[in-house]
């Protein structure tokens, strides 16, 4: 993460732009403000990704322009999020480009994009080039170099994601587990899957019901429900709660649980976002 940051640090004089892209479903627990300080100047656009995944009780995009940010919300894995994405690269950049066509120096605009793992940056630079030119995958770290991509009109840097200082913060980081924005080779699955019920509970019971026909006991019990509705069992009769743990957090993932939002207005104004 440290070789990440010092290879932003190298590459921002060379940006015109930056672009964070955060997960429209834990936008505060995905947004590492320590990034802030290294683009200085520099216009910045936040791109809230996943949002079809997203409960959208919360207007996080409304709340940032109210704030002075510019913010867009997509579902990068969408091409009918191509059109309002271009449309906000285009305002955050007006400026200079029209500085650079008085002075006959017109050129590609470069944009820099960053984030944390597993945000969705490489499919946004893909939803923008129209084709698969930055490599994606469905875990965290696929990204490990740099990455130039070029664009209809700017040219864009894929960089490696970059830890949030949220890790600190241990209801922010169990969220980030929740969606695989942190390696699940370090993670106790089992913590993170009876604290994702939990938290489910609490916020989307009728999504629990709904998937699963239950929404009641301890998350301890609910799990497993889980395991006996989906025929997770072992030899005497006991539960395989590990299956159960990774096909609760794999159903998250995959939008199987419905739409979420896990974090709230005050935890967006906590990492200042807002």
């Amino acid at each position: 993460m440290a070789k990440a940051v010092r290879m932003m640090e190298e590459n921002l004089s060379v940006s015109d732009a930056v672009v964070f892209v955060l997960d429209a479903r834990c936008p505060a627990a995905s947004f590492n403000p320590r990034l802030l300080a290294l683009v200085k100047e520099k216009p910045v656009l936040y791109v809230f990704n996943k949002a079809d995944l997203a409960d959208g009780r919360l207007d996080v995009v409304a709340l940032l322009k109210k704030s002075g940010k510019r913010a867009v919300k997509v579902a990068a894995n969408s091409p009918a999020s191509a059109r309002p994405l271009r449309e906000a690269l285009a305002d955050i950049v007006r400026e200079k480009r029209a500085r650079l066509e008085e002075r006959g120096m017109a050129r590609p605009l470069r944009f820099m994009v960053a984030g944390i793992p597993n945000t969705g940056k490489s499919t946004v630079i893909n939803l923008l080039a129209g084709g698969k030119k930055a490599q994606t995958g469905d875990k965290a770290g696929v990204t490990r170099a740099k990455q130039w991509v070029k664009c209809d009109g700017y040219d864009l840097l894929d960089t490696p994601g970059t830890m949030p200082p949220s890790c600190d913060d241990q209801t922010l980081a169990r969220r980030l587990a929740y969606v695989g924005s942190l390696n699940d080779d370090i993670l106790a699955i089992d913590e993170i899957a009876l604290s994702l019920l939990e938290e489910m509970q609490n916020a989307y019971p009728m999504s629990l019901m709904e998937r699963y026909g239950t929404c009641e006991g301890t998350p301890l019990e609910l799990l497993g429900a889980v395991c006996k509705k989906r025929g997770f069992m072992l030899r005497g009769g006991e539960y395989d709660y590990e299956r159960g743990e990774r096909a609760v957090i794999d159903d998250l993932r995959k939008g199987r649980l419905g739409r979420v939002l896990f974090d709230g207005e005050e935890d967006l104004r906590n990492a200042g976002l807002i």
